[in-house]
């Protein structure tokens, strides 16, 4: 995932959470074609998803466990921006609701969000308290 190297308003990458992201490896790779490495988070692991064996990053494929347990089951698209608390308190102000976050992801903070007609993605951008 890109970390504060696109311009704001830029979706810099996209994943999808759901209870048993190991049994979508072969769904997604029949269908897209993808191909899957695999990123430790502890005790299991979530996947990144390759173009083709050997192709770039092009998203990730997680459980919904630990941090990303609030995480609704969706292809989840992040928009990069300078402030993410502002944009969590624009959120809000503007008819839309939390899911989860802010919070650190990383060097970085996150949020995602449903808008006001029901769509769902997330915010990332710097963390200020991030050494």
């Amino acid at each position: 995932m890109s970390e504060g190297t696109s311009s704001p308003g830029t979706i810099v990458w996209q994943d999808l959470t759901v209870p048993d992201a190991a049994e979508l490896r072969g769904f997604y790779g029949a269908v897209a074609g993808w191909t899957f490495g695999e990123h430790s988070m502890g005790d299991y692991d979530d996947y990144t998803v390759h173009a083709s064996e050997g192709g770039p990053c092009v998203g990730g494929l997680c459980h919904a466990r630990g941090g990303n347990a609030k995480i609704p089951p969706a292809w989840l698209i992040y928009i990069e921006v300078e402030d993410v608390r502002a944009s969590a308190q624009a959120c809000v102000d503007n008819g839309g609701t939390l899911i989860d976050g802010p919070r650190a992801m990383g060097k970085q903070l996150f949020f995602a969000f449903r808008d006001p007609a029901g769509a769902v993605a997330a915010i990332i951008g710097p963390n200020p308290d991030a050494s």
